[in-house]
């Protein structure tokens, strides 16, 4: 089922997850329903948060992107990015391995905002994987970017908070403007 994806300025973007202690059925569902959504919604990574939920899940699926590679290492050798995928990750643990880099970044959370941001361009991620198995890898370029951007979800962490300022100030008016739609379509709920 394709749920709607929760827009800036909704409270539910800056909840910190609760970790998953047991996948469920009922995980398992929001796992499908999570994908259908970001299939639809054409984007490369999806985080609990931004479905409403606040829970420590995220997916990504980086196949199709030439444009921006990405590299993966399993047991300390290279692997198919392409046959990695779709990944799930339940309470990832993420662990720099580089200094940050500068790349483009946008989120299905703030339509049509893209900005450089600063991010290790190497990571180690240790997660639970959709059926609750533990498991770890090493990722560079936009799989890694993907990566620490939906981690940042699962924390409350929004890619403007990364921004440099000269980057913020122009988009500020987008972002008031999105701010206030989200806010007044939220009281119309209530």
């Amino acid at each position: 089922m394709i749920l709607p994806v929760v827009k800036y300025g909704n409270p539910a973007l800056r909840k910190k997850g609760a970790r998953i202690e047991m996948v469920t059925p009922e995980v398992q569902k929001l796992v499908d329903d999570m994908f259908e959504t970001m299939y639809s919604a054409r984007g490369i990574g999806l985080a609990a948060q931004q479905i409403g939920q606040a829970l420590q899940l995220a997916i990504i699926d980086v196949r199709g992107i030439t444009d921006r590679p990405s590299r993966l290492e399993l047991n300390h050798a290279s692997a198919d990015v392409d046959a990695f995928m779709p990944l799930v990750l339940i309470n990832p643990e993420i662990k720099p391995l580089t200094e940050p880099v500068a790349g483009p970044e946008g989120c299905l959370s703030f339509p049509e905002m893209y900005a450089d941001i600063s991010r290790p361009e190497s990571v180690e991620v240790r997660a639970l994987d959709r059926r609750g198995e533990p498991f770890h890898f090493s990722c560079g370029g936009l799989l890694a970017r993907a990566v620490q951007h939906e981690a940042d979800h699962l924390n409350g962490v929004l890619f403007i908070d990364r921004m440099s300022k000269a980057d913020k100030e122009d988009l500020k008016p987008e972002l008031e403007e999105l701010q206030a739609e989200t806010k007044a379509a939220l009281k119309k709920q209530r």
